[in-house]
């Protein structure tokens, strides 16, 4: 029996639908929490989707008898969870922050977590039952399958450009009962009566869900974001939102309070602020908009910033600002009379707001013949561009995040690989820039300064007379000179920080005496540790020092990931003693999420398995066959998801962005696994293992060419378009990924000819290492590189092929 082309578009539409929603449950978290949950919705569909498989194993015989209905009901239910999931999911007190000091956010999170899988789930008993119902039409129906997924991900990101998440939200329900609706008219499966009243059902579904869900899809976004705290003011109100794939910008005007955004002002200032407007991303990481009517002394307090210095010490013509955001720093160099300025910004609506829907707010900033728009990623700019400059300046505003969350979230921007780049493409004397927020205990300023004294050393500079280091009571701002720092410079920089009461931590030559004179810590902190990072000394400071400083990398690109395992028992006994802030809790969130998945998986997969084993009381008889099914099918459980994750947190510096290094990496690995499997089927004359061998040896090769030559490559890709940048991740993809889609097939015919009995336990076993699996990777990415964990994934894919479950009279005629 063969599915018609109107349940083939059915499938199509279901898991492209499926795929959307996955995508754009991390763009919500991202609004409502923080981006780096996405392993965990990676992990809660791969939940849904091991459950289904689980439960078709066990009862697809007695649900085949009631194909049609079961499938609408499943189609049905689908549409419904997928916003009321979600609405529900983020009515519990879930708060990621609050993790550490209330026992009853673990359950909250767990509840969430299962929430969520189960729109999954019954997508995939609709693939699943579709795939058993129509045996004779597997390829067919699995390229449909792969197709939806991967116009899915297309469709996503055009979307997130078009709609708002909100409408997505609902959206996604409604393509899915439309598809419903087509399946019910043109499918002989559905007659008389009873295709009328589904007709009814779908039609009456979707009315009851435009008209009820609308007033009900409010995001309830964390109480912990910049946001949030500011519309708690009186008489504040968001003036204007846009949504794109890089976030959603949100314009907040305060009309009774002022607002007074100038990170590192001189507690000496007495300068007056210009009317300002407040743009967050995604509810954090703000910026403002600040009036301006060409007019230069209105902006004086630009001048009398940390951010300042690098015009205080000789002249500036040419300057690049990266993540230009709201044109702070833009008019910072304007002010003092840079001739040409190279302003780059990642997200075109961002540049709209100034240029288009605030223009006259901003007095045409972004249109003035001084400065140069460029809609690109930061480190994508600085690789191609040809051009030198005085000054490369950008800010770091955000680094530690609250309690450590933002740990999980790779940062290419400031990766020794980065320093290096920005660093050659400066004037002879010219200068970066790097303006952060003060962490204390100083955590983030000194892994920048380790980050940049490795690039300076990699480029044969000294870095201890490249360096100047200020500090305000709010920011501390880093100097990286291309050239020695000079006497007159040194000058200057005292008399700079004297007349705004700015503290100096590092200049070449600084004495003890002369730091930690007017914001006073403790101890002198920034001092000590810049002196020590800039000595022969420093992989000792490192290795002592109470947070992970080590230099990041692009194979470790986790800037903010500060926790070290040895100073846990030393913050925990402080606790009662309000040290809760010393605490990077990024690394502690994973391990909690992986207790989480496991006992999930525990109940959910691998539960029922056993007892319906014990029901049937029908033990295999080839107890060692038993062993290899579950440790191979474990493997390439964790094996397939360790490539794929790697592969993501990889892409995030080639393709800019989470969101689009999901879609990309999902949709490839889809379509090429996919292609795998279809063709593993139509050859017969290669016997399952040897085909297995053969593909675990070309997966080495790749890996092995792509990590030794990876720096080359992405050196390569920023420098291309956007389209060519696609084009050629998508095409490192797919040799990979068609390999990685013969293992499990080719174990799985094996099964099906010999031991069927054992195909629920390898659907089990797989699900259940697929669940864990992208925590897992995150943890080991973080602690020891995706070298490593690529490695690993092919030392999985190794012990598969001998863990290849023939029977013994198979591997005899191998």
């Amino acid at each position: 029996m063969h599915p018609g082309a109107g349940y083939l578009l059915t499938i199509a539409v279901i898991s492209g639908a499926t795929l959307a929603y996955e995508v754009l449950l991390l763009r919500l978290f991202s609004m409502i929490q923080w981006h780096h949950f996405a392993f965990m919705i990676i992990s809660l569909a791969l939940l849904g989707y091991g459950v289904s498989g689980v439960f078709l194993a066990l009862a697809r015989q007695g649900v085949s008898r009631y194909f049609p209905a079961v499938i609408m009901t499943n189609l049905l239910l689908l549409a419904l969870a997928m916003p009321l999931c979600f609405l529900l999911a983020q009515s519990l007190p879930f708060n990621p922050a609050e993790l550490l000091w209330d026992p009853w956010q673990l359950v909250y999170w767990l509840v969430v977590y299962l929430i969520l899988a189960v729109p999954f789930f019954f997508a995939a008993n609709i693939i699943g039952l579709s795939l058993y119902q129509f045996r004779q039409g597997i390829p067919t129906l699995y390229a449909s399958d792969l197709l939806g997924a991967a116009l899915g991900s297309v469709g996503i990101i055009a979307l997130l450009f078009s709609i708002s998440v909100e409408q997505i939200l609902l959206l996604l329900p409604c393509l899915v009962l439309l598809a419903g609706l087509l399946l019910v008219s043109q499918s002989s499966l559905w007659a008389g009566r009873h295709k009328l009243g589904w007709q009814m059902t779908l039609l009456v579904t979707a009315a009851a869900m435009l008209f009820l869900l609308p007033p009900s899809l409010q995001l309830n976004v964390s109480s912990y974001k910049s946001m949030s705290q500011m519309l708690t003011v009186p008489k504040t109100g968001v003036l204007q939102r846009e949504s794109s794939p890089l976030g959603v910008l949100s314009v907040v005007e305060s009309s009774q309070v002022p607002l007074r955004y100038a990170p590192g002002l001189s507690i000496l200032s007495d300068a007056e602020l210009p009317e300002q407007l407040a743009v967050f991303t995604d509810a954090e990481a703000m910026t403002a908009i600040s009036r301006f009517d060409g007019d230069f002394e209105k902006l004086g307090f630009l001048g009398q910033t940390s951010s300042a210095l690098p015009y205080q010490l000789k002249r500036i013509e040419d300057v690049l600002v990266l993540e230009a955001g709201a044109g702070s720093d833009v008019l910072q160099a304007l002010m003092f009379e840079a001739a040409a300025i190279d302003a780059v910004e990642e997200n075109p609506q961002m540049i709209d707001l100034i240029q288009d829907d605030y223009a006259e707010f901003a007095g045409e900033l972004y249109s003035l013949p001084q400065v140069n728009v460029h809609q690109s990623e930061a480190r994508a700019f600085a690789s191609k561009a040809e051009r030198q400059y005085d000054l490369i300046t950008m800010s770091f505003l955000s680094a530690a995040g609250v309690g450590g969350l933002y740990s999980m979230s790779e940062n290419y921007l400031f990766t020794v690989e980065a320093m290096r780049d920005y660093f050659q493409h400066l004037k002879p004397g010219g200068y970066i820039s790097i303006t952060q927020q003060t962490t204390l205990p100083p955590r983030v300023m000194p892994k920048l300064i380790a980050t940049v004294s490795t690039a300076l050393k990699s480029l044969g500079r000294t870095p201890s007379q490249n360096l100047i280091l200020i500090r305000s009571w709010q920011t501390t701002t880093l100097l990286v000179k291309n050239g020695a720092v000079s006497d007159q410079e040194i000058s200057r920089l005292k008399q700079f920080s004297q007349q705004y009461n700015f503290d100096l931590a590092y200049y070449p030559g600084i004495s003890a005496d002369e730091v930690n004179r007017y914001h006073q810590l403790q101890q002198p902190y920034f001092y000590q540790a810049a002196t020590a990072l800039l000595s022969a000394q420093s992989g000792k400071f490192i290795d002592d020092y109470k947070f992970n400083i080590q230099p990041a990398t692009d194979n470790q690109p986790y800037f903010s990931q500060f926790f070290k395992w040895e100073t846990l028992p030393e913050i925990l006994s402080l606790l009662d003693a309000g040290s809760l802030f010393l605490l990077e809790s990024g690394y502690l969130l994973l391990l909690a999420a992986l207790i989480q998945a496991l006992v999930a998986s525990l109940l959910l997969l691998l539960l029922p398995l056993w007892l319906w084993r014990r029901r049937r009381r029908d033990r295999e008889k080839a107890q060692p066959l038993h062993k290899r099914v579950l440790a191979y099918f474990f493997a390439l459980g964790l094996a397939f998801l360790f490539v794929e994750i790697a592969f993501i947190q990889k892409f995030v510096l080639i393709l800019h962005h989470p969101v689009y290094a999901v879609t990309t990496v999902i949709a490839g690995f889809l379509l090429a696994a996919g292609t795998g499997s279809y063709l593993f089927g139509r050859i017969r004359h290669i016997h399952p293992q040897h085909q297995v061998l053969a593909a675990v040896l070309l997966m080495i090769i790749l890996s092995v060419v792509y990590m030794s030559s990876y720096g080359t490559i992405s050196a390569f890709l920023l420098a291309q378009s956007d389209l060519l940048r696609y084009l050629f991740a998508i095409l490192m993809i797919l040799p990979l990924g068609f390999c990685m889609g013969l293992p499990f097939p080719a174990a799985m015919s094996m099964l099906g000819r010999e031991h069927d009995e054992m195909i629920p336990w390898a659907w089990g076993i797989n699900g259940f290492a697929s669940v864990i699996s992208p925590i897992l990777a995150t943890l080991i990415a973080m602690e020891f590189g995706f070298r490593v964990l690529l490695s690993v994934a092919l030392v999985l894919y190794l012990l598969a092929v001998w863990l290849f479950p023939a029977d013994s009279a198979s591997r005899q005629s191998v």
